[in-house]
């Protein structure tokens, strides 16, 4: 499968053309797309355009930027692209196209990357399954009958079919951690602040980022000194040095410290994923890391406390979707009340308006304090194990997710069942730190096991690094079934 070295190397010498590779890509995707339905919009002209400017302007002076120059990327459907449409797989926003570059993109083009279109995703980024889509399923490249995970589960897709070396996703509660463990491919989701979140449509304020998709920690550390950094034009970004993540990569992880919250290996997790994460730690221990108990004693109210807050913040978010601004605009009303009504009804899906409807309820008078306030007091009490925790070892080690990738349909009935997917996840978001998926093997019916590392704030460098270690020792080599058509064009 291609990466960033590879290809720039094979830019380097000729081998192939930004314009050549840009349209292989495109190809290549227009091939798999009817099987997993990982794009909604492909924009060959843009891609071509792109890739002509970045030739006739040579190579880019600064380190990062040549790394990035004529790469094929994907970008998520609630990050705008100029002129490309941001629908955040709704029908409510269908035909929106931004005027304005997130400022992740604006980094991206400055790089030399060319972006070949935009991903699909469970609508407004709410889901686990990428089943929420308003413009249908995603389907796992390793089992068309399976999810990849949500939301961000086009970019996935699109990364484990070898359609593109990297992609970006973004995450609330998981929503690029649990996608690449189901897809067998590597996902950061960094320190909140660390990304800028201008041009990234809002779900949930306090919890939203950017997020990376790659084939290895080391794609995801050039894509990230690339998109990281202070910017203006979002309060949140925080104004913290950005390393060479590439540069640091590299070395042993003699004394690293892991932790392991052992109540989390518990019930609810799936034997074969507790047995190659178990065996993943004992590579970190041949590797010198030492490995070390740790209590997270409010982790069992994490997806609870998620579940309020993203909620009541959704409501708040969406509210603005109103048929009035922009986005689709009911067209049986006839009153301005019924307009409002009438276009949200139409407009948004059922994971949608329950989530806005739970949202309400919880921010409404004579609950708010019984859940949303109670519900940040928990939040804090996580933050304080983490950096209880934190005292005792540098990285937090769990499983990304309870199971491998279940059926298309199996949990769409059961929104309990579902949230439940993002129970090792979503800690990370409500406290802002660090956390990366990597794949640790393979379960019996072949599908892809992840294991997740949480580092402090700003601890990037420090998981990329152990993540790098391990992917030296036990590199994953499993293809997908759809990658064989990549290999046949």
């Amino acid at each position: 499968m291609n990466n960033i070295e590879t290809l720039r190397q094979a830019i380097d010498d000729n081998s192939i053309t930004v314009p050549k590779l840009a349209e292989a890509t495109i190809n290549h995707a227009k091939k798999l797309n009817p099987q997993l339905n990982a794009f909604l919009q492909l924009d060959r002209d843009g891609a071509l355009s792109q890739a002509e400017a970045t030739t006739l302007n040579g190579r880019s002076n600064g380190d990062a930027d040549k790394v990035f120059r004529g790469i094929p990327i994907a970008i998520k459907d609630n990050i705008c692209v100029r002129g490309l449409q941001a629908t955040c797989g709704s029908h409510i926003l269908r035909g929106y196209h931004p005027q304005y570059d997130a400022t992740v993109t604006t980094r991206l083009r400055e790089a030399g990357a060319v972006i070949i279109g935009k991903t699909n995703c469970d609508e407004f980024a709410m889901g686990s399954s990428n089943e929420n889509s308003a413009y249908g399923a995603v389907r796992n490249p390793f089992d068309l009958e399976r999810v990849p995970g949500g939301s961000s589960g086009g970019s996935a897709a699109a990364v484990a079919a070898g359609i593109v070396p990297v992609a970006l996703g973004s995450e609330t509660g998981g929503s690029v951690r649990q996608p690449a463990a189901f897809c067998g491919i590597a996902g950061l989701k960094p320190t909140y602040g660390r990304i800028s979140r201008y041009g990234l449509v809002a779900f949930g304020s306090s919890l939203d980022q950017v997020g990376i998709f790659a084939t290895n920690a080391r794609d995801i550390a050039h894509t990230l000194r690339v998109i990281a950094g202070r910017d203006a034009r979002d309060a949140t970004s925080a104004d913290v040095e950005v390393p060479d993540y590439a540069a640091q990569i590299e070395g042993d992880i003699q004394g690293a410290r892991i932790g392991v919250p052992r109540l989390l290996f518990g019930e609810g997790l799936d034997a074969e994923v507790r047995a190659k994460t178990e065996a993943a730690l004992n590579v970190f221990r041949d590797l010198g890391a030492e490995v070390v108990d740790i209590e997270l004693p409010h982790a069992k109210y994490a997806i609870a406390v998620y579940y309020i807050l993203a909620t009541a913040e959704a409501s708040s978010n969406l509210a603005r979707y109103d048929g009035v601004r922009y986005g689709v605009r009911s067209e049986s009303a006839m009153t301005l009340k019924d307009m409002y009504r009438r276009t949200r009804d139409e407009g948004f899906g059922a994971e949608v308006k329950r989530r806005i409807m739970l949202g309400t309820y919880v921010l409404s008078s004579g609950y708010y304090d019984a859940y949303y306030r109670k519900a940040q007091q928990v939040r804090a009490l996580l933050r304080r194990d983490y950096e209880r925790a934190f005292e005792q070892c540098d990285v937090i080690f769990t499983p990304t997710t309870p199971s491998t990738a279940f059926r298309l349909n199996e949990k769409t009935d059961d929104p309990l069942a579902m949230y439940l997917s993002d129970i090792y996840t979503a800690t990370a978001n409500l406290v802002g730190t660090p956390g990366l998926s990597i794949p640790c093997g393979m379960s019996s019916e072949n599908l892809p096991i992840g294991m997740q590392l949480v580092g402090r704030h700003w601890s990037e460098s420090v998981l990329l690094k152990l993540a790098h270690a391990y992917e030296q020792v036990q590199p994953f080599t499993h293809r997908p079934s759809v990658y064989a058509d990549v290999l046949k064009s």
